[in-house]
């Protein structure tokens, strides 16, 4: 007989310090990025994807009440089967229109998104080869492979690389080029307008994953590819509203032909129950006040404009200033950690320590996100911290890494 619990005890030691510990948190109604847990009390919040706190925001809250009180708690099933609500369809309008698609689909979160829209779309055509980034997220990979179709990786964020791949496939085969427009860990934007150019050279479709910049960039927050003018240069914009816009679920907007494939054969979004009409109202809410308020976005700005200098000046590397996700590098498992502890314990503020394989074994990052909820007095609170806790253990000092 095959002895399974030795086998996950020996896997258990071999990657102990992979083993994930989970903090039980409680964001504060009201008060993020004040929050609370058993161990430590109150503390503030520093690494929350919540970037522009509308996840609080009493507009949104007061459209989940309201939603709640006319349809009750879920959807009742899949989209297909008895879960399609009105507001489902009103935020699939909002959406396409905020993106200037002709159409928009909602899934339960933005990993199905990824992985349900790319299975499909990479999957259906004969032939077809699929051009990813290497740094692109795990719901990428795992829609791409999902699909079955021939894969090329090319270097994070090099056109040249990208063009050398394509050009060497048969004109004739089908491609699709996916990439994100800020990268999750890094916080790194891709150079879109090359990305651009080499796929209407090579008529390749593409596909433009917008999770960390809906909300909060572009006109309206349409993104990174709308604030370059680019946003008719990509076929398909997916994106994300546990982010920026503070509830949960993902989307996909793109052309009709497109997005009724992908609602006609995505296994992710046919077999799952459907958001709860609470959810999809929350979302409508924050998208239609962020289309017409930049008070969040220029204070998401100020604030990581600020940390990344006061950064800069103390020498505390990070890898990206490019956008609002401040990656402080570390490059050691056990270190990072550390760090991340006595930031907590010490000063209750809680950022967590990011390890493989969300990034490379030796690449572990402190993946802070000072969001709009945060004052500039706050960040300057945390650098400080940061500092002494950098001096004390004696942590390298460096300069940025990409400018």
């Amino acid at each position: 007989m095959i002895q399974y619990t030795d086998f996950f005890s020996r896997l258990a030691e071999e990657s102990a310090s992979r083993k994930r510990e989970f903090l039980e948190i409680g964001r504060i109604a009201g008060r993020f990025p004040a929050a609370t847990t058993r161990q430590d009390g109150e503390i503030a919040v520093w690494c929350s994807n919540d970037y522009l706190g509308m996840g609080q925001h009493p507009l949104v809250v007061r459209a989940m009440k309201t939603a709640i009180d006319e349809y009750g708690a879920g959807s009742g099933g899949s989209r297909n089967i008895g879960g399609t609500n009105h507001y489902h369809v009103l935020l699939e309008r909002e959406l396409a229109d905020l993106h200037g698609k002709e159409d928009a689909l909602v899934f339960t979160s933005g990993y199905s998104a990824n992985e349900g829209a790319l299975s499909v779309l990479a999957g259906l055509m004969d032939d077809c080869v699929a051009f990813s980034d290497e740094l692109n997220h795990a719901s990428i990979i795992d829609g791409l492979r999902h699909s079955r179709a021939e894969k090329r990786i090319f270097r994070h964020n090099d056109p040249a690389h990208l063009e050398e791949l394509v050009a060497a496939v048969d004109p004739r085969r089908p491609k699709l080029l996916v990439t994100e427009s800020v990268h999750s860990m890094g916080g790194d934007m891709a150079p879109l307008a090359e990305l651009a150019d080499i796929a209407k050279r090579y008529g390749m479709l593409t596909f433009l994953d917008e999770v960390h910049a809906v909300g909060m960039y572009g006109p309206q927050g349409a993104g990174i590819a709308a604030e370059r003018g680019l946003a008719g240069e990509f076929d398909l914009v997916m994106g994300t509203l546990a982010k920026a816009f503070g509830t949960t679920g993902g989307y996909v907007a793109g052309p009709s032909l497109l997005i009724d494939a992908v609602r006609a054969f995505s296994r992710s979004f046919i077999f799952t129950t459907a958001l709860p009409p609470s959810v999809a109202a929350g979302g409508l809410a924050a998208v239609r006040h962020l289309r017409g308020s930049d008070v969040e976005r220029e204070r998401l700005r100020t604030n990581a404009r600020t940390m990344h200098r006061m950064l800069a000046e103390r020498r505390i590397p990070f890898l990206s200033d490019h956008s609002h996700i401040v990656s402080v590098r570390v490059g050691e498992d056990a270190l990072c950690k550390r760090i991340s502890a006595l930031l907590l314990e010490r000063h209750g503020m809680y950022v967590q320590a990011i390890n493989a394989p969300s990034v490379r074994a030796g690449e572990e990052i402190l993946r802070v996100a000072p969001g709009a909820v945060h004052s500039p007095a706050d960040v300057g609170d945390f650098v400080t911290a940061l500092d002494g806790i950098w001096t004390e253990l004696g942590v390298p000092r460096g300069r940025t890494e990409r400018g």
